[in-house]
């Protein structure tokens, strides 16, 4: 069996990724890993900023407080989870397409497990995978455990 050091939990702020981020850290528990909790601003919000004309430097100035917003969210995500403080839990937050992100962020820190919930903030059915659940599934490089 594979040890697990390093676990990858993408949030999106939904209670399907809280649900992700719990059993994460349980399991992070188990194997004393390192667990990464990672936010995406999906760019595409930020392009449509520039259909209101927008100046770039405003534009610029919106993604930096989105950013900013929600790496303080993230934290107040994790600090929800007792958990936490007996691990090494890193929050980042990126700009970009989630799914990618999510796929180079793996990549980049050498994840051996990502847990990511089903669904999502945009969850259309309770029976269909999320889009940037099935592409991260599709695209992953390590073992991805699904949570619903």
């Amino acid at each position: 069996m594979t040890t697990i050091t390093k676990i990858l939990v993408p949030m999106d702020f939904s209670e399907y990724s809280a649900k992700a981020l719990k059993q994460a850290l349980e399991i992070a528990q188990q194997y004393r890993a390192k667990v990464y909790v990672l936010h995406v601003v999906d760019e595409q919000i930020c392009h449509h900023f520039e259909d209101y004309k927008l100046t770039p430097e405003s534009v610029m100035g919106m993604q930096n407080k989105m950013i900013k917003s929600a790496s303080v969210r993230l934290q107040k995500q994790i600090d929800k989870f007792s958990q936490a403080k007996e691990l090494e839990v890193i929050a980042e937050v990126v700009l970009g397409n989630p799914s990618e992100e999510i796929l180079t962020f793996q990549t980049e820190k050498g994840i051996d497990l990502t847990v990511i919930a089903s669904l999502g903030k945009t969850a259309i059915a309770k029976y269909l995978i999320g889009g940037v659940a099935r592409n991260v599934l599709k695209g992953s490089k390590c073992p991805v455990l699904l949570t619903k």
